[in-house]
């Protein structure tokens, strides 16, 4: 099983409303390495829920359910997106702010390529970004 993390603005897509919907496809993705990663996930893959904008912190954890198949709402046909299903929230969400202060994580892909929407996490760091958010990993 592999790590990720996806992020998304919460006036476009909340953890509420993924919570309400249950399984969604990731769609909109149009940056062509976040869209790699997204072919690279496999079912039972588990990806943290950013919320980015003003938020700037993981809120939950989800769970590919359907590897990448066509985005339809590209009109191109390049691009791609996953199914994800609702595991849990984060009883103690992890701000951006935390994660930049601590020094496990100076190479993580949030830390170094911020603006990628889809980036993966490395075991270790999932683990302990698990347990900052007071969540079994």
């Amino acid at each position: 099983m592999a790590f990720w993390l996806i992020k998304t603005e919460p006036g476009s897509w909340s953890w509420d409303d993924q919570v309400r919907k249950g399984v969604e496809g990731w769609d909109g993705v149009r940056n062509h390495q976040a869209a790699k990663n997204l072919r690279t996930m496999q079912i039972g893959d588990q990806a943290f829920f950013y919320h980015s904008v003003n938020e700037k912190r993981i809120v939950g954890i989800v769970e590919v359910v359907r590897e990448a198949y066509p985005d339809p709402t590209d009109a191109s046909g390049k691009f791609v997106q996953v199914d994800f299903k609702t595991v849990k929230p984060l009883p103690s969400p992890v701000t951006l702010a935390d994660i930049k202060a601590d020094p496990r994580f100076a190479d993580l892909a949030l830390l170094r390529q911020s603006r990628l929407s889809v980036m993966p996490i490395d075991a270790s760091s999932w683990a302990a970004i698990c347990q900052m958010g007071r969540v079994s990993p």
